[in-house]
């Protein structure tokens, strides 16, 4: 314990992901796993996990499991989890010809050393606009980096990562301008000034899905700027925007710093295996339609979401007291995933602090993460 907040370090910085012979290995998975799942990557004739905190083993097209001894071995069942993800959220939108964002500026407010864009984009479609705010320093000193902030469950949206409502605590997109980088707080379909219908006729069935794509597309408008490296991407959420974070991360490898406060826990421990908060139409109904709100039953959980993530750096704020996500379980998904990040060598990319406190994102807890963005996002970039 320091400070109020256990910090649990798994050795050795991302820029040692990039010795021991990795340099090559990661050029040919590049080639064959691409930052979106290709046309070919489809959800269906993928086998079933049905333990999911057990990740030294993948299952061949006879279902028969074979130790994981190697990366290439891990990239097999990292393809599966994405393939049984999408089972329950629905496939991964692959247009041939993505719609162009359009990006609009509709409101322009100076801050010291900043400057605040309120605008507005395109994702999937010509009549739908998503809203978000973007910071941008006045006097930008060459390319930096990037962050996609997402809010948390709030009415309000974008503007609480922004700073002009809600918990002080949550204004990270605001407080990491300040510190240096470019970032950008969109809505969360039916958040804030985005109005949506997740009936699956518009196109998704469900809504995390949704806003996965969105999401990417927002990736797809940080990099698009001048003024940001694409090889700097971050993102980082509370609560929805937590495991929004994660969902997106799982399915767009160009972030390569994440993290998730609040955001998770394994389905067996959120609320004793009662899967119900996850089915509505926002989320994942496919979890209560499909898979009986049982934990047994759904094909994925968090710890291989987590795992997926190495080489990636991840970053978990669990507080002791979060009602919402237990704490136990991301203990468990944590120590699970560790192995993962030791096969790449890399463990240290991998941290979690738990806070004394509620669900929340406490200022020490903050500003550990802060640092660890910085210590993936400002050193040298990732090849």
């Amino acid at each position: 314990m320091c400070c109020g907040v256990l910090t649990v370090k798994l050795n050795h910085a991302f820029q040692n992901c990039l010795q021991n012979g990795l340099v090559f290995l990661g050029l040919v998975v590049g080639l064959i796993f691409p930052a979106l799942l290709s046309a070919e990557e489809t959800p269906f004739a993928t086998p079933e996990y049905h333990e999911h905190q057990n990740l030294g083993y993948y299952l061949d097209q006879h279902e028969k499991p074979h130790a994981i001894k190697t990366i290439v071995d891990w990239e097999i069942r990292k393809r599966h989890i994405r393939a049984n993800i999408q089972k329950v959220m629905g496939p991964l939108p692959q247009p041939v010809e993505k719609v162009p964002l359009d990006l609009q500026v509709l409101e322009e407010v100076k801050l010291e050393h900043l400057v605040r864009k309120k605008i507005s984009y395109h994702t999937d479609s010509m009549d739908r606009r998503v809203r978000a705010y973007l910071f941008l320093p006045i006097e930008p000193q060459g390319k930096v980096p990037g962050i996609l902030c997402l809010h948390q469950t709030t009415g309000p949206g974008k503007m609480e990562p922004a700073g002009l409502v809600g918990n002080p605590h949550l204004h990270y997109a605001l407080e990491l301008a300040r510190r240096g980088y470019i970032t950008l707080s969109p809505d969360y379909p039916s958040f804030g000034e985005y109005e949506y219908d997740f009936r699956p006729e518009y196109g998704y069935v469900s809504g995390s899905m949704k806003a996965i794509y969105d999401n990417i597309r927002a990736v797809d408008l940080l990099v698009s700027l001048p003024e940001v490296d694409d090889k700097r991407i971050g993102c980082i959420g509370h609560s929805l925007g937590g495991h929004n974070t994660m969902f997106t991360g799982i399915f767009d490898d160009r972030i390569g710093a994440l993290v998730s406060c609040c955001g998770f826990t394994r389905f067996h421990k959120y609320y004793a295996g009662n899967l119900r908060g996850w089915t509505s139409t926002r989320y994942m109904p496919r979890i209560e339609t499909e898979y009986h709100s049982n934990p047994d039953e759904v094909p994925f959980d968090f710890t291989e979401i987590v795992a997926s993530f190495a080489p990636r750096a991840f970053f978990a704020c669990s507080p002791l007291h979060d009602s919402n996500f237990d704490v136990s379980g991301v203990v468990d998904v944590m120590r699970s995933a560790k192995p993962i990040y030791d096969l790449y060598h890399c463990p240290d990319n991998l941290q979690v602090v738990y806070p004394d406190s509620a669900h929340d994102f406490p200022d020490e807890a903050r500003e550990t993460a802060y640092r660890f963005l910085d210590q993936h996002l400002l050193g040298p970039p990732r090849q």
